[in-house]
Parts: structure tokens; sequence; C-alpha cells
């Protein structure tokens, strides 16, 4: 398709602490052919997350990084222009890893279609609530929080793409959810709108001590997406026995050295040996098999209202360098994602 052109982000270099415009680099190039079993697709709608952050550094993780000169790893909505795999037609709206880039090919395997019927939600959020995000709280929480009728679910990040979900569904399953966001617009949201029984502003100097007035009983599970000093004032209000899956620690994603301060380790340990703490770390592909639970639980709750979400949407992929940089400042609010395209 040589009268098409693709634009992409690239990684440029590797970050020092906070990303900068710098790392990032637009090249532009033909649109590539696609080979047997192959699609290509067209980017409507990418999505943004914060572990994309850890894609960027060259240290060793669960997946390996972007290269230097690399297209920048992301998952999106797009629309099938050729096909090449019988399971796949043009025009089909599908969802991929597919990266930042206006036209990508694709082996079939890994590209899923988007069925969300549009009286339930626009398609952008097959990378949102109905996506990867949507997903890792449902899992997540489902799997390792495992929370119980009455039990005090806190939730860092509540207003973000995953928190968000992960307090509505603790509501759901009878607990008592409290969020922990940045400042009283966010913190509104999540009570007023999300219907979380209250939200603490993380920034707040007395968060601790204000974080153990809202919860008397104590914390049954923490829906970890932060870390720091969120981390800090919630693990001492830990009940015996609870649980804590380990989503994210955006706090220090940006982090080139150990973050300064009191060394946690000791006391964790302690409190992890005598009150029984489970702590779990996951990723969201740990529950592959579990999507189409998910994707029906969630759409149903949808159309009863038990669940609401928030997107913030950013036109042009050339604006995505920029609103990621500001997505791990917690300037976002709701899922963010950059429009790249109309659908036709």
């Amino acid at each position: 398709m040589p009268d098409i052109v693709n634009r992409q982000v690239v990684l440029a270099s590797r970050p020092e602490g906070e990303p900068r415009d710098e790392n990032f680099k637009i090249i532009e190039g033909p649109v590539p052919d696609c080979g047997e079993g192959e699609v290509l697709v067209r980017t409507i709608y990418l999505s943004l997350d914060p572990y994309m952050r850890g894609r960027m550094s060259a240290a060793k993780s669960y997946a390996q990084p972007v290269p230097i000169g690399g297209v920048m790893e992301g998952g999106a909505v797009s629309e099938v222009i050729t096909s090449r795999d019988d399971k796949f037609k043009q025009g089909d709206i599908v969802v991929g890893s597919t990266g930042w880039q206006t036209h990508a090919v694709a082996k079939g395997a890994y590209l899923a279609k988007v069925g969300i019927p549009n009286q339930i939600a626009p398609i952008s959020t097959a990378v949102g609530v109905l996506g990867m995000p949507g997903m890792t709280a449902y899992t997540g929480l489902l799997n390792i929080g495992q929370p119980r009728p009455g039990e005090t679910v806190v939730v860092a990040a509540a207003s973000g793409a995953v928190g968000s979900i992960v307090g509505q569904i603790a509501k759901i399953k009878g607990a008592r959810a409290i969020g922990i966001a940045g400042g009283k617009t966010k913190c509104d949201f999540v009570v007023n709108e999300l219907g979380f029984d209250a939200c603490l502003d993380h920034r707040d100097k007395d968060l601790a001590s204000l974080l153990a007035e809202t919860c008397p009983k104590g914390i049954d599970v923490y829906f970890e997406n932060v870390g720091g000093p969120v981390s800090e004032a919630v693990f001492p209000l830990l009940n015996n026995f609870a649980r804590v899956p380990v989503c994210g620690l955006i706090a220090n994603y940006n982090d080139s050295a150990p973050p300064p301060g009191p060394n946690m380790a000791p006391a964790l340990m302690r409190s992890i040996l005598t009150k029984r703490l489970t702590l779990r770390g996951f990723i969201v592909s740990d529950f592959a098999e579990q999507r189409d639970q998910f994707l029906a639980d969630v759409s149903n709750w949808i159309v009863e209202g038990k669940i609401k979400y928030r997107e913030d949407v950013v036109d042009g992929l050339e604006n995505a360098p920029r609103a990621f940089q500001g997505l791990l400042r917690g300037e976002n609010f709701g899922k963010l994602v950059v429009k790249v395209a109309e659908l036709n």
C-alpha cells in the first residue's frame, strides 16, 4: 500500500527518571504487507497504560523491553484493512498489542474480534473497562483479593482505569470500598459517581490517620496500584489474613535509584508472618482463561448500571508521548486512550 503512510512512535532512547520528549521519535514509512496468517489493521484507539514505562527500561522484567528504535508497545482497537487469516475479514474491529502506530501487521492468532454491542459501550472500551484494565481489576480482585460481604477493601489509584473497576466490583460482592486518589475532584468522582463508600486524597499529609479513621475495623483487602507513601499508610491497618493483590507500583516507576526514607522490608516481613498476610503479584495474562467470564460479567454489570467508567481521550498519535508522561504524573482522569483515526 505505497500510497498510505504509516506513522510510528519509536523509542529513541531509554529514560533516566521521568520519560521526556527526547526519549520518543515519530517516524514515517510505508504500510507493511501482510503474509499468510497475518492481518493488516488501521489503528482507531491506542491504549496508554503505566506498564509501558517498564518496557522503556532495559531492566530485567516479566517481558522484553522495547528495543531502541522499536515501536512503543501498546494495545489498540483497530479496523481490519486486509486479512490473510480466515478468521478475519475487511472491516472487522479487533483488539491486540499492535503498538503506537497508525497501521500494523499482526498474526491473526494474536488478535481478537471486538464484539461490544453499541448499546453497551463504545469500541474504545475494548482497551478499557472491557479490555486489559478491566480484566486486570476483575481477575486480581476476585482471584487474589477474594472480597467477602462486610469486609473492607482499599483501592489505590481509585479513579484510574483499574482501580475504579476494582472498587465497584468490591461493592457488587458486598464489601465496603475505600478509594485513595489524587485530589478532591477525583475523590468526589470516586464516591459520587462510582459509589465507593469513601475516598481519601493521597496528597493529604494526614493520610495515615485519616485512613485509620475511615477503616475503624481495619483493612481486609488492599489492591496495590501505587506503592510508596500510600502503601506505608495502608500496611499497618491490614487485618489478620488480609489479601494484597499487587498490580502496580507507579509511585516508583520513574525511580533511577531506591527511594529515600525508612526501609519497610523488616516491618513488612514481620507483618506478613504475624498477621498471616497474602501478598501476590500478578499479570493479567495469568488468568487468560477467564476472559470470556470476565466479558460476560462486566458487560452485564454495565447494562445493569452497577459499573460505570470514565475515559480520558487524547486526539492524535503525535500527542501520545506527552499524554503518557502525564499519565505517570497522575494527570489523566479515567482510562487514557489516544484517538488515532476515525472509524469509517
